[in-house]
C-alpha cells in the first residue's frame, strides 16, 4: 500500500486524480489521507468521488471511503485497465446533482483507456465549463491536441454546454487504446500563427457572443496578433456565457478563458480573456501554467525524456510532480529561475 497525504502542497483534488490515473496504470494499492485538505470544503466533492468511481470501474478496485466529504481512501486495483464502454455522471454524485468538472473525470481516466488495449467510449455528464477547472473547450483545442503528439489517440464530442451551477452538460470521449507514450521538446514555441477564438452562449441574446467576439477581436488586433473569433448561439438546459482563446505558435498550442456571469458585461468577458492570453505572448514560454502541471502525467510515462518552458512555477504543478515521485515513475526537475521543467522516467535513469 502506498500512502499519499492529500496535504501535500496545494493540497488539491489533483492529488486524488494524479493517484487514481497511477493507480489504475501500475495495479498499486494506495491510501490517500487528508484529501483536499487544502480547500475551504475538505473531502471529496461531487467531481472527485466521481473521478474515484471512473477509476475502479476501468480497473475493477476495491475502494474505501468513496463518499461524500470523505477525507480518506483506499483504492485497490483488482485488474488491469479494460477498454470498454462507460457512462459516468457527476450529477447522481449527490443529491439535487452537480455541475462538477466533467474535464476533471475525464483527467483521471485518460491516461489509463489510452495505454489499455482496445478501445473505448466514454460519456461524461455533470459541468462542461466551470470555474477552477479547465473548460471542454481546452481539453479539445490545447490538451488532447497536445497529448496527440505524444502518442495519444483521443478526441471528445460536446454534444451539450454544462454551466456552473445547474451542470447538465454531456460529452463523448473516444479513445484509442495500445497508445505508446514519446515525449516532447516544448522549449522554444516559435512564432505566433493566429488566435482562434469561441464566444458562445446558451439561452441567452443572440448579441451576447457577438459582443464578446467583437471586443477581443478589436483587443487582439491592437497588439498585432492575427485572429479569428466565432460567435455562437446555442441551446442549453440554463444561460451561459464563455470566451475561450487559444493561441497557435508553430510549436505549441496555448489556451485561455474567461466565463460570465450574472453582471459581468461581455465586453469585460472578453478583457478578461484577451489580457491573460497577451500576458503569456509577452513571455517566451513554451506552455501556459494550466498544460505545465496537465502533460507532467503523460510525460513521466514516456519513453524518452522531455523538457519544455513554462510562465511559472505554480504549487500544482510541484504538487503533481511530487505525486508522480512518490510512485517512483520519473524525476521532474523544476528550474525556477529559468522555468524550465525536464522530465526523466525512471527506467532512463
Amino acid at each position: 500500500m502506498l500512502y499519499i497525504d492529500g496535504s501535500y502542497g496545494e493540497g488539491g483534488g489533483q492529488i486524488l486524480r494524479t493517484s487514481l490515473s497511477l493507480a489504475a496504470i501500475t495495479g498499486h494499492p494506495i491510501s490517500i489521507y487528508n484529501i483536499r485538505a487544502g480547500r475551504k470544503k475538505s473531502g471529496l466533492a461531487a467531481q472527485h468521488l466521481t473521478a474515484v468511481r471512473a477509476a475502479a470501474a476501468i480497473c475493477d478496485a476495491k475502494v474505501q471511503g468513496d463518499k461524500l466529504g470523505s477525507m480518506m481512501l483506499e483504492f485497490a486495483p483488482g485488474s488491469s485497465i479494460q477498454a470498454g464502454n462507460y457512462t459516468f455522471d457527476v450529477t447522481e454524485a449527490q443529491e439535487g446533482g452537480s455541475a462538477g468538472a466533467t474535464a476533471l473525470v475525464l483527467q483521471t481516466v485518460l491516461l489509463p483507456l489510452a495505454l489499455a488495449s482496445g478501445n473505448s467510449q466514454v460519456i461524461l455528464r455533470g459541468g462542461t465549463h466551470v470555474p477552477f477547472s479547465p473548460p471542454m473547450t481546452y481539453i479539445e483545442q490545447v490538451y488532447l491536441p497536445i497529448l496527440k503528439r505524444m502518442g495519444v489517440q483521443a478526441e471528445v464530442k460536446l454534444g451539450a454546454w454544462g454551466w456552473y451551477p445547474q451542470g447538465g452538460g454531456e460529452v463523448e470521449l473516444l479513445v484509442s487504446g495500445g497508445s505508446k507514450l514519446n515525449g516532447i521538446n516544448l522549449v522554444e514555441r516559435g512564432q505566433l500563427q493566429q488566435v482562434c477564438g469561441l464566444a458562445v452562449v446558451t439561452e441567452l441574446p443572440s448579441h451576447i457572443p457577438q459582443r464578446m467576439a467583437s471586443r477581443s477581436e478589436n483587443l487582439l488586433r491592437e497588439a498585432g496578433l492575427k485572429c479569428a473569433i466565432q460567435a455562437l448561439r446555442n441551446k442549453g438546459i440554463a444561460p451561459g456565457a464563455g470566451l475561450f482563446l487559444s493561441a497557435e505558435y508553430e510549436h505549441s498550442l496555448a489556451g485561455f478563458s474567461a466565463l460570465g456571469r450574472l453582471g459581468l458585461p461581455a465586453e469585460k468577458v472578453a478583457q478578461m480573456a484577451c489580457e491573460d492570453l497577451l500576458k503569456f505572448h509577452q513571455t517566451h514560454a513554451a506552455v501556459d501554467e494550466h498544460l505545465a502541471d496537465q502533460i507532467l502525467l503523460p510525460l513521466a510515462l514516456a519513453s524518452e525524456e522531455s523538457k519544455y518552458t513554462l510562465t511559472q512555477v505554480t504549487t500544482h504543478l510541484t504538487t503533481n510532480a511530487w505525486v508522480i515521485e512518490q510512485f517512483g515513475l520519473a524525476k521532474v526537475t523544476v528550474n525556477e529561475a529559468e522555468k524550465i521543467v525536464n522530465v526523466k522516467p525512471e527506467f532512463l535513469n
